[in-house]
């Protein structure tokens, strides 16, 4: 290595080894508040579906319901593969922000602009709405493992997802809130819905104001110069060199054509997949699901009430601690380790779930609610968390937003599918065959977990990229 070359990884190396200091608390805001509306806006729908025939819908058909829950899943797909790939294209600070402006836009259309009795107008707006949801994925956790150091990197990427657990928490919170003012269901479901635009406005220009990343200008670009401005602008610290760099050229195809690029690809989508498929068809119908436990005597509004208090409980009591506990120690136990873990407690939480079908029932509201919050805490602290945290550790810089892109795209389709066919599954089968299906997809999770991915605990980004490997062969 060349005396330039040895220059030119100072920078990097800087990046890696700084402690934590404002700045990167500055970017977990800029990009959590982000994650906090995905996670709202993505399961408020399944409230909002309970409410509608309430508020003077006309019955929505099978289908119609299915498509409504999940079209911004399948939208998000889109918005996940082409804001990824700008990304690396255009670089990230061309790109961030643009996709809360496309989110903002679906979210108020979908609430204002809809209606009513007009499912396909909701429709269309909650597929605008995906395509920002899926670009958020793709940016911001590329963005925040970019300006992250090695020691610390898994607990800041883990904490902008986990800003999803106040999104889950709030969708029904709010909801009781609103019943408990006695706001009218005609107005409650508007309500609902455009909520899921605040936190997403509040960051826009944050987002549009953010610097390039040292790490794309260096690795990508080749300039020093413009990486060392934007790093000293935005955190006060000064590197000790400036000096021209060699950019570590990977054309996007190497993803597919290299075999360990090749194959930690399939671990990060399929994992994600498979997580998604359990995770958001469970979500997005929670309401409709818990409502098997609410008394038959009891209907209406207060029917929506009691399963909107068990929704809230499980997603309080079980799912967020689960988020920030994986978050808090992923610098410590590792990502496998947690992925392995969650994956085997899912399975094995569906499966009792699904061999005793009665404890879905009025009579087991507490046995019912005790294991199905384990499920949830083992999808937090466990693939949920793990499957974002590990796409923008484990490809180089030059591809991070199109190889997290793919694996966010992978999830959405296991999401998309999921929450489709979960809803058919569970008015033909009942939930008892749906939990065996969830809990299947489970255990193949374990596996491809086991076989595909790699540990990128204490590993610096250029190492665990596969970067430092491309560059010694060039």
């Amino acid at each position: 290595m060349t005396k330039e070359e040895s220059r030119e990884n100072e920078l990097v190396e800087a990046i890696n080894r700084t402690e934590l200091k404002g700045f990167h608390y500055k970017t977990w805001i800029l990009s959590g508040m982000g994650f906090f509306t995905d996670a709202y806006d993505l399961f408020i729908i399944g409230v909002v579906l309970s409410i509608l025939p309430l508020a003077g819908w006309a019955s929505l058909s099978s289908t119609m319901t299915a498509l409504i829950a999940s079209t911004a899943l399948l939208s998000a797909v889109i918005g996940a593969l082409v804001f990824g790939r700008l990304l690396d294209l255009l670089g990230r600070k061309t790109i961030y922000g643009l996709e809360l402006v496309i989110l903002v836009a679906g979210a108020l259309g979908s609430a204002f602009l809809t209606p009513v009795n007009s499912g396909l107008a909701l429709l269309l707006w909650r597929f605008l709405l995906g395509i920002g949801i899926g670009g958020d994925y793709a940016t911001s956790s590329t963005i925040m493992a970019e300006y992250s150091n090695t020691r610390n990197r898994g607990r800041l990427v883990g904490m902008v997802f986990s800003m999803q657990s106040i999104g889950l928490v709030a969708g029904p919170a709010i909801t009781l809130a609103l019943i408990y003012f006695g706001v009218a269901p005609s107005l409650m479901w508007r309500l609902l819905l455009a909520f899921g635009a605040i936190p997403a406005l509040l960051v826009i220009y944050g987002r549009r104001k953010l610097p390039e990343t040292p790490k794309y200008s260096i690795n990508v670009k080749g300039d020093v110069s413009t990486a060392t401005r934007n790093w000293t602008k935005y955190t006060g610290i000064e590197p000790e060199h400036v000096s021209s760099a060699k950019p570590v050229k990977v054309p996007w195809y190497k993803l597919f054509t290299d075999r360990i690029f090749l194959i930690t690809l399939i671990g990060t989508a399929g994992t994600w997949f498979l997580m998604d498929w359990a995770l958001y068809g469970n979500s997005i119908m929670s309401s409709q699901m818990l409502s098997a436990l609410v008394p038959s005597s009891v209907s209406g509004i207060d029917a929506l009430r009691m399963s909107t208090t068990y929704t809230l409980l499980v997603f309080g009591v079980a799912a967020f601690p689960g988020y920030w506990l994986a978050t808090f120690t992923i610098d410590r136990i590792g990502r496998k380790p947690i992925q392995l873990v969650g994956f085997l407690a899912m399975a094995s939480s569906f499966a009792v779930l699904g061999m005793f079908g009665y404890l879905l029932s009025a009579a087991y509201v507490v046995q019912f609610l005790v294991i199905y919050g384990l499920s949830y805490f083992f999808i937090e602290f466990g693939p949920n968390v793990t499957t974002f945290i590990y796409p923008p550790e484990v490809f180089p810089t030059a591809n991070r937003g199109f190889g997290s892109g793919m694996s966010a795209a992978g999830g959405k389709t296991g999401a998309f599918i999921g929450t489709a066919l979960n809803i058919g599954i569970r008015s033909i089968y009942g939930e008892s065959t749906l939990f065996v299906i969830l809990a299947v997809l489970s255990a193949i999770g374990f596996v491809l977990t086991l076989v595909a991915l790699p540990e990128p605990k204490q590993k610096d980004l250029e190492d665990i990229s596969g970067e430092r490997r491309l560059a010694a062969e060039s």
